[in-house]
């Protein structure tokens, strides 16, 4: 062993290392022989394995019950955290950076959602447009069916065209019955009808073999071409003025209008 060794041995800067007493160029001197010089690595553990044997040797087992009255004292007195700095510095930064990354999230999150919300409103506006549009081509294309069919009933040559005009009592009613007797069908439009009182109506009937038949009623409303029942063998087709609502048997001495079928 060499002299700058024992030297260092003797100075009792191991000793001070080992209980934390060297200063930080003395820490770095001692940190140095014990990586270099085997005998002074063989030295630093010896004086581990000697101050362990000290501290057991010197142990003193505590009082029983000095337990419980530490945890007593300590309930009564307020805990004083003692944070480390640089910890808590680099704790901080952490927390307001998932913070700050938390709130974009949200932003972000609730910037889509009101997006998915508006394009699932919008998608939904076009479905119910497309159904309503879907709704009226088939409602139209009925009513276009109907006016074909109709067109056709007036044309045919079978179907014949009875003009009914008012009396003295109705001047300007007028209404056009088509009959066609091969097919069996029966229409009339009405052209004009003049205002009644609110308890009275209009009321269209055939005349057979000594009875009237009644086949409806007409209404200013009903400004359109429309079926009425076909009734075979009729002789003549009569409107007369009811009571509102139709009547079961016609009132003849209200007769407003009358054309013969013969």
């Amino acid at each position: 062993m060499n002299e700058k060794i024992n030297t260092f041995l003797s100075s009792g800067l191991l000793e001070k290392y080992l209980i934390g007493e060297t200063t930080s160029v003395e820490t770095e001197m001692v940190e140095s022989y014990i990586s270099k010089h085997p005998e002074v690595k063989n030295a630093y553990n010896k004086l581990q394995l000697n101050l362990e044997l000290v501290a057991k040797c010197n142990a003193v087992e505590a009082p029983k019950g000095i337990l419980n009255n530490i945890l007593d004292e300590l309930d009564e007195k307020p805990v004083v955290k003692l944070n480390n700095r640089k910890k808590y510095k680099s704790w901080y930064k952490f927390a307001v950076a998932a913070s700050i990354a938390a709130f974009i999230f949200a932003g972000t999150s609730y910037i889509f959602y009101n997006q998915n919300q508006k394009l699932s409103n919008e998608n939904q506006v076009v479905v119910d447009e497309i159904f309503d549009l879907r709704s009226d081509i088939e409602k139209n294309n009925k009513m276009l069916d109907n006016v074909i069919r109709q067109l056709l009933k007036l044309n045919n040559p079978e179907t014949e065209k009875y003009i009914i005009t008012g009396n003295d009592r109705a001047k300007d009613l007028k209404t056009v019955a088509y009959i066609n007797p091969k097919e069996k069908t029966s229409m009339i439009d009405v052209v004009s009808l003049p205002q009644l009182p609110e308890e009275q109506c209009y009321q269209i009937w055939a005349e057979l073999q000594g009875k009237m038949v009644s086949l409806g009623i007409l209404n200013e409303a009903d400004r359109k071409l429309r079926n009425i029942p076909y009734m075979e063998n009729a002789l003549a087709l009569s409107i007369t003025i009811e009571p509102k609502g139709g009547n079961s048997i016609a009132s003849v001495k209200n007769s407003v209008a009358q054309i013969s079928l013969q």
